[in-house]
């Protein structure tokens, strides 16, 4: 399982810890991953990412699940998200007709 946040793409980063004597050691720093659901209102439906903790900011910040996936750009998203944005607009669309 990648160490990615399917929102911001936030991924591992990598670099040196630097002692007081200038000693270099390898280090990585991994991004604060949480597997969490969401309800998505379209689908009537709670749907499970694994997403950082300013991802899951991101979305309640854009109105949830369902807003943030209208309010962002198709080619943005990963392949999941994308098939999940498809799913959401055409149940929007069958509730307005």
């Amino acid at each position: 399982m990648a160490r990615r946040c399917c929102v911001t793409g936030r991924g591992v980063q990598s670099g040196n810890n630097v002692s007081h004597a200038n000693n270099k050691t390898r280090t990585r720093w991994l991004p604060n991953l949480q597997q969490s659901s969401f309800w998505s209102d379209s689908l009537k439906r709670a749907i499970q990412m694994r997403v950082s903790v300013k991802g899951m900011h991101t979305i309640e910040h854009n109105g949830g699940l369902d807003a943030w996936l209208l309010k962002s750009v198709p080619s943005r998203l990963n392949t999941e998200l994308r098939q999940l944005r498809k799913r959401v607009t055409e149940a929007q669309a069958r509730a307005t007709v």
